[in-house]
């Protein structure tokens, strides 16, 4: 089975984790939001693709939920004790190996596609990671404040502010002129089923939509979403400040009909949002707490066997050793994460 799967954050990862085990046989293609990257300290910072590739490679802060685990920062502290900013974005020391890695293929000429290939041949996620686009692409929020109104990159919105501060606005700039990496529309063109993760509608999967040519493949496929919005809250995160600040309602209702059809074919909700419904949508409710990987499992296999029913076909079996990796996996947290870059 070819599987896509849009990603970014935290529940992106945790879902693909359990989309693998759930799938062990197929082919799976992530495609993943790159509308957070931002340039600090001279280097390339791609955190939605990095928590993809540590979490599925098995180096994720798993109490976190971001950035690597066993990690120090004894280069953040350097920085700081030189007064150099920002000091609001954490990096830890093994983190900043893969930045500079990065930034030394992109300064060498490589598309961020191929880098990512060759940071992923570490790492081995199991599944083939793209970036949405290999152009720069960066998601910025206007807000009014104390300095008046102005445009700031997401990341000090989301990570230095809290959100705290009331969205006007959210753009992904330079989304008019970037074009789908090498690798995307192909994966979404051979694919057997689209996946729509519980990442942030709005900043995550909604960045990946708004890239030329991505929605309008998707449209031609079947599409089964999963909400990320729990009885009118998200599940973590501050994904509510995202949807407000585009006149959207936190609920699973109104993240379906944002993506509305013909995009989305089937959604999964939690049980307490029985009753979502949308014209040409088939909803089912069912648990949707990722508190560990059999339990993310679980809801993949759902995801999938809505998808192979939709489009025709067989569902995905529950094999026995895809249940025994799941067992040993690890557990996941779903606490909220108290670090600098919080879940979506």
């Amino acid at each position: 089975m070819r599987i896509v799967s849009l990603a970014g954050g935290i529940g992106g990862a945790r879902f693909l984790r359990g989309l693998r085990t759930a799938a062990p046989d197929s082919e799976i293609t992530v495609i993943g939001n790159t509308g957070d990257d931002i340039s600090l300290y001279g280097l390339r910072v791609c955190p939605d693709l990095d928590t993809v590739m540590y979490t599925l490679g098995g180096g994720i802060n798993e109490e976190q939920g971001w950035g690597r685990r066993e990690e120090s920062h004894v280069v953040k502290e350097e920085l700081a004790a030189y007064g150099v900013e920002p000091q609001w974005f954490g990096l830890g020391d093994r983190d900043f190996a893969t930045h500079i890695v990065r930034t030394q293929m992109l300064d060498a000429g490589y598309p961020l596609s191929a880098v990512t290939e060759a940071l992923c041949a570490r790492w081995q996620p199991g599944v083939r990671l793209i970036p949405m686009t290999d152009d720069r692409a960066e998601t910025h929020v206007v807000v009014s404040d104390e300095r008046g109104r102005r445009a700031i990159h997401f990341q000090e919105w989301w990570v230095r502010l809290r959100a705290s501060v009331p969205a006007e606005q959210i753009i992904l700039v330079g989304a008019d002129q970037a074009a789908p990496a090498p690798g995307v529309l192909e994966a979404v063109a051979a694919a057997d089923a689209v996946i729509l993760p519980p990442s942030n509608p709005v900043v995550s999967i909604g960045t990946i939509l708004q890239i030329k040519g991505i929605r309008e493949a998707l449209e031609s496929k079947t599409v089964v979403g999963v909400s990320p919005i729990i009885g009118g809250a998200p599940v973590r995160g501050m994904a509510d400040a995202c949807l407000t600040a585009i006149g959207v309602e936190t609920t699973a209702q109104a993240v379906l009909e944002l993506y509305g059809t013909p995009l989305v074919n089937g959604w999964l909700v939690a049980e307490e949002d029985a009753g979502v419904a949308l014209d040409g949508v088939e909803v089912q409710a069912r648990p949707l707490i990722m508190h560990d990987v059999p339990a993310a499992a679980d809801i993949a296999r759902a995801a999938l066997d809505l998808a192979a029913r939709l489009a025709g076909g067989a569902g995905v079996p529950a094999s026995p050793d895809a249940q025994r990796e799941a067992a040993g996996t690890g557990t996941e947290r779903e606490a909220a994460g108290t670090g600098t870059e919080d879940a979506r």
